[in-house]
């Protein structure tokens, strides 16, 4: 189970030469003078930059997560073109990269293939002449990266983390979630109706007639409905004990007996299926039940749409500009698509991220920023040890328990101490669909592949690149990537109260992980295991339950609120985070002494401000309602309102007293550490 601290951005640092400098990392010029901290913090610290930063054509949001990103593409395109325009030893990972970023921008090679790509694929799925068939050729699907009706991967087994198990899991799902094929408000349905035409338009450049893509774009719709109906929800999902179901393969066909498992897995190549965890059993029961009694052709009609679905963006303009419109505009209200470069860059990260990480690495990081990195990790190590050492809710036993989990945390910093191995992954300049095939079955083959070996403590769930940090509960890991080793997070030259501010909330936010409602139930060794006393567990709870009202509350959209259960662990996570950070802070301060006002804001005003700039935003009502149905986090100005709202740190900062809108009465504010 892995914690993301945000969206995902493949973003970098910032290199003299190639990007314009560093913006500021706490501009007065962003905020609005007109409005009052006490009263909207969010509007106060960056309304001045809202007003004047409206979304651009080409995106759904548009932040200083987007900036940043802006900025470090332009340093990670130069090291594309630089590998891109030179000729490199057969094997070397500067040639894998380089020619797969070739290919993918090689338009003339993508038109003159048109088709072809698909071919193979929709031919081996009209093959397809009964259910006795479909475990085969989904599992050559699977092997293809081109997904199905299920998922199956190779994960760490949740109450024995020293041992990978095989896990399924739901999927099969063209929509971002089960509600948009249930729900039945007019914006739902319009959203269904369109994706249909969508998926007609897409059969029809596959080569379809009007007619037969219009059918099966109206038999595809159904199935996945179907599927959707089976499906756990997202709140649901992050309940580990509700996701963890062992059985035996015997158990499993047992259960969905309707379905060849045995013959999956041989295709699969994994012939020796022991365990297995079935994530969610009813969804492969009901999906079990469907492969068997639906007509052979309407499931061929699926298929074909998992395979086009899976493959359009490395097609022809034609797939591209389609995908866009549904994808990009219905979904999200973007109007213009990016350029080519920033989605093959993209797609050169996801592909071999750790082949371009090596690269990003030598040159752009800074040993000395990992040193700082690392000290400020053991910083609030210790600040989180002595808030739980003194919490008055929690009894000695779980206390207990819970310092030596934090005390066994691991911790990772920069890019992996071990990369990963692309030798044996063929890359030509050839066929931009085939490069993304072949990583596709290199990853595939690379996870299951894990079965039956010990688990590799080494491996990174982020590329070096990205801006982000997540917590990894089965490994007890806390990993921050070095894309995320920059302003505004974290600066070599800022203040402390900056990047305590940042990155220093972003480290406890990962800590708090550990002890959220979900990470909470896995021990020090990453195994889902009972480590609280019932009545800690019901203090904590009771505590938690006051966030999921308080977000519950936040409306979004005009009827359209927060869902305060999805977002409760990245809530905990924010408000445990910034206090924790906030206690490190003045351990730091007391050491080096205070310092005086920075353009007239204290130490302590200036934490609380960073965190507030750096979720700066505009963002385009699809897109925010995407999120609101799909995303533990929440939106980022709850992100900001929410949990300072809550902390008496920030109301002394700035002069809050009771009855003010950024302080909530003492009866409704949680408190945990």
């Amino acid at each position: 189970m892995r914690r993301m601290f945000l969206l995902l951005l493949s973003l970098g640092f910032t290199v003299p030469g190639l990007v314009s400098q560093s913006p500021k990392a706490i501009d007065p010029a962003n905020m609005d003078a007109s409005a009052k901290a006490c009263v909207d913090f969010y509007q106060y610290a960056d309304g001045g930059w809202i007003k004047a930063n409206p979304v651009p054509a080409d995106k759904s949001r548009w932040g200083g997560f987007e900036q940043l990103a802006d900025r470090n593409r332009d340093v990670i395109q130069s090291i594309l073109k630089e590998v891109s325009a030179k000729s490199w030893p057969k094997g070397s990972i500067e040639q894998k990269v380089a020619d797969f970023y070739a290919s993918g921008m090689d338009d003339a090679a993508i038109e003159k293939a048109g088709t072809a790509p698909l071919k193979p694929f929709l031919a081996e799925v009209d093959r397809l002449k009964s259910a006795n068939e479909l475990a085969a050729l989904l599992a050559d699907l699977r092997l293809n990266g081109l997904g199905g009706s299920f998922g199956f991967s190779a994960a760490q087994d949740p109450k024995d983390s020293a041992h990978y198990i095989g896990t399924l899991s739901q999927g099969g799902l063209g929509l971002p979630d089960r509600d948009y094929y249930l729900k039945e408000d007019p914006k739902s349905k319009e959203i269904r109706d369109k994706y249909v035409v969508h998926m007609t338009n897409m059969f029809e450049l596959a080569g379809e007639n009007p007619t037969a893509a219009a059918a099966d774009a109206a038999v595809t719709m159904q199935l996945e409905t179907t599927l959707a109906k089976a499906s756990m929800t997202r709140v649901e999902n992050r309940d580990p004990q509700k996701t963890y179901n062992k059985m035996t393969l015997a158990e499993l066909a047992k259960l969905a007996p309707a379905f060849g498992w045995e013959g999956y897995f041989d295709q699969l190549g994994v012939r020796q299926v022991s365990d297995l965890n079935v994530r969610q059993p009813q969804f492969l029961k009901a999906f079990a039940e469907m492969s068997a009694t639906v007509p052979v052709e309407q499931y061929r009609a699926y298929l074909r749409w998992r395979v086009i679905n899976a493959m359009a963006n490395s097609l022809t303009k034609a797939f591209q500009d389609e995908a866009f419109a549904f994808d990009g505009k219905v979904l999200n209200g973007v109007p213009q698509q990016e350029e080519r470069w920033k989605h093959v860059q993209s797609a050169t990260d996801r592909s071999l991220g750790e082949a371009l990480g090596q690269l990003y690495v030598k040159k752009v990081f800074s040993p000395q920023a990992k040193a700082q990195m690392v000290e400020m990790v053991a910083n609030l190590r210790a600040a989180l040890k002595e808030h739980i050492q003194k919490l008055d809710w929690m009894g000695p036993e779980t206390k207990a328990q819970a310092l030596k989990k934090l005390d066994a945390f691991g911790v990772k910093v920069g890019y992996p101490d071990k990369w990963r191995d692309y030798s044996q992954l063929e890359i030509a300049r050839s066929s931009y669909a085939e490069n993304l095939l072949r990583t596709q079955r290199f990853e595939t083959a690379r996870n299951l592949a894990k079965l039956g070996k010990p688990i590799d403590r080494t491996e990174w769930g982020m590329t070096t690149p990205t801006v982000n940090a997540y917590y990894n509960a089965s490994m007890n890991e806390i990993v921050f990537p070095a894309g995320i080793l920059q302003a505004p997070f974290f600066d070599p030259k800022a203040d402390d109260a900056v990047n305590y501010g940042g990155i220093g909330a972003v480290i406890g936010h990962e800590m708090g992980h550990g002890f959220d409602d979900s990470g909470s139930q896995f021990d020090g060794d990453g195994n889902l295991k009972n480590w609280w006393s019932d009545a800690d567990r019901k203090a904590f709870e009771a505590r938690t339950g006051l966030i999921v009202k308080q977000f519950d509350s936040y409306e979004a959209l005009p009827g359209e609120h927060v869902n305060g259960k999805l977002t409760l662990g990245e809530n905990i996570g924010d408000l445990g985070g910034l206090e924790i950070a906030y206690a490190a802070m003045q351990k730091a301060l007391q050491k080096k002494g205070k310092p005086a006002p920075i353009d007239g804001f204290t130490p302590e005003q200036r934490f609380f401000l960073n965190w507030a700039q750096v979720w700066r935003e505009t963002i385009r009502p699809e897109a925010l309602r995407v999120m609101i149905n799909t995303n533990p986090h929440s939106p980022n100005k709850f992100r900001v309102i929410g949990p300072l709202s809550n902390l008496p740190e920030f109301y002394q900062a700035f002069g809050c007293a009771e009855g003010m809108p950024m302080v909530r009465p003492a009866a409704v504010r949680p408190k945990i550490w």
